[in-house]
């Protein structure tokens, strides 16, 4: 007598509320902990300058690379929010290209971040404003290598069709991580940037 084959089961449906999925909690947890340690950082940044007797000591921060890099961050998440609105409706395509461009830009924001190091006239270890300006600004850099890393094996995973939309935990919360990445860039910029224009004197 022959065996009844059984069906094949059927792939588990993610949660329809992004709060009962383990992965999510995973990623604002991950998050939490990041943002603290750039809270350390900025608060430590601020101390330190308001006991020098001129921070920082030398002129402040050019923003003419600093700035297009900022926008250049900022359309990064724009066009990942567009890929994203785009496998929430079953494009893949749209996710791909979308993500893609995101990932150019991120490269881009790093070579540029690499060329404003280049050109610095003060290294880590010349004053704590060099060590401070290094490490909060190395940090973000070592956020942003990670952050395209994840795209990139979600970009993979939605090229081989692994995502719908029904079903891309993975696509919600590396985007979340990224717009994450790209608000810190934010304030960073703000602090190391702008602030030293509003007390510096020569």
């Amino acid at each position: 007598m022959s065996a009844t084959a059984r069906p094949m089961a059927e792939p588990m449906a993610e949660p329809t509320s992004v709060v009962q999925m383990p992965g999510w909690w995973g990623m604002i947890c991950l998050i939490a902990t990041e943002a603290s340690l750039f809270a350390y950082l900025l608060f430590s940044y601020f101390y330190i300058g308001a006991q020098a007797a001129q921070w920082p000591p030398t002129t402040p921060p050019e923003l003419r690379l600093a700035l297009p890099n900022t926008i250049i961050l900022l359309v990064s998440s724009a066009t990942l929010i567009w890929a994203e609105s785009g496998m929430k409706k079953g494009q893949r395509t749209r996710y791909v290209i979308g993500t893609a461009i995101t990932i150019m830009l991120g490269i881009i924001f790093l070579c540029i971040q690499l060329l404003e190091y280049h050109g610095k006239n003060f290294g880590p270890s010349s004053h704590a404003y060099g060590s401070l300006f290094f490490t909060i600004t190395g940090f973000h850099f070592a956020h942003v290598t990670v952050g395209l890393l994840m795209l990139a094996q979600v970009e993979v995973r939605a090229m081989l069709g692994h995502f719908s939309a029904s079903k891309h935990l993975a696509v919600r919360n590396t985007s979340m991580y990224w717009h994450f990445v790209d608000i810190v860039w934010l304030c960073v910029f703000f602090a190391l940037y702008i602030t030293p224009r509003l007390w510096w004197h020569p």
